[in-house]
């Protein structure tokens, strides 16, 4: 019997400590089209995910990754946005307040597209099920996606219709009790090739290799956020690590707390109260907090400030100036 096609990509990975090597970026582009056009049999695939996150994923895996799934998102050419915002992680501590920062900024004219998955993990919170408490729903399709974005500056897209196979791939974290380096491809795909980027991370060890593989792709302009929970929203009550590409040049920084001390988190989580603080019928310490720190150092990655002092005083003054009604 001949070998399978994709029987050398596992190998690479497999051989041992002595034998096996990262793959270069121009093979894990091939295999991972492979995958992505259903060319792999089910025990490679699981062999593959589990070798790389044993091995731990390099930047140029990430990169050729993410040119495949590109390549099978079919994206128009001609659709502008002005930031790309991955939101696949969840909220279980807190309401997920960095979407009242997504739509100030679009409220601002702002482009923003945004994309994440949800189902993975229990007991979490995601941004597609926050949709319609403000009237909005996923696009389905690229048109959706222009309609929206001409409407409101935002529009949000599933990975499951984005690209569908790696929506099926995310959801065998519960098959496998670990996620794979699919959660962290899907975070970078940016398929519109905004000029701007921004996601979160938990574990610190992501933050760096979200960084690098940034760079690798040729983006100018990323913000990688240890986040709460993982998601790109800045925790007021806690410093914040914040690693940045800024015309192409890597920076870290730890982003300073608004309060000195940790704040008592609500014993549950309503996410109508996010509605009603937009509106202003609510106030919220700890979220309203989160928002403007969260639009601060968009204002520095949007080159709408140029220092710490001036990004945050324009964070309160978009958050104060927000349209009440819009939602």
């Amino acid at each position: 019997m001949s070998e399978h096609p994709f029987a050398p990509f596992v190998r690479v990975l497999g051989k041992g400590k002595k034998g096996s090597r990262s793959l270069t970026q121009s093979e894990a582009k091939e295999a991972m089209g492979m995958i992505l056009r259903g060319e792999v049999r089910p025990e490679q695939l699981g062999a593959f995910l589990m070798l790389l996150r044993v091995k731990e994923e390099a930047p140029e895996e990430l990169a050729g990754f993410v040119e495949a799934a590109r390549m099978h998102a079919n994206a128009p050419t001609g659709l502008a946005v002005d930031l790309d915002w991955s939101s696949y992680a969840g909220k279980k501590r807190q309401l997920p307040w960095y979407l009242l920062a997504a739509f100030v900024l679009a409220g601002q004219g702002v482009r923003i597209f945004m994309h994440g998955s949800r189902g993975h993990t229990q007991g979490r919170l995601y941004t597609e099920d926050m949709l319609s408490l403000f009237g909005l729903s996923p696009c389905q399709n690229w048109q959706d996606v222009e309609a929206a974005l001409s409407e409101r500056a935002f529009a949000f897209m599933s990975i499951n219709t984005l690209v569908p196979q790696l929506g099926d791939i995310i959801q065998l974290r519960s098959i496998f009790g670990l996620r794979s380096p699919v959660h962290t491809l899907c975070r970078l795909i940016n398929p519109l090739l905004a000029p701007c980027t921004v996601d979160g991370v938990f574990h610190p060890a992501y933050a760096p290799m979200h960084q690098h593989t940034s760079q690798l792709l040729g983006v100018q302009h990323s913000l990688t956020i240890r986040g709460d929970g993982g998601e790109a929203e800045l925790k007021p009550d806690s410093d914040c690590e914040v690693r940045w590409i800024r015309n192409g040049e890597l920076s870290d920084e730890m982003w300073g707390r608004i309060f000195p001390r940790r704040l008592v988190k609500d014993e549950s989580l309503e996410p109508q109260l996010l509605v009603d603080v937009w509106r202003g019928d609510q106030r919220h310490e700890y979220g309203e907090a989160a928002v403007i720190s969260t639009l601060s150092v968009l204002m520095l990655l949007l080159g709408k400030a140029d220092n710490r002092e001036k990004a945050i005083h324009q964070a309160v003054l978009s958050w104060e100036g927000r349209d009440k009604t819009l939602y």
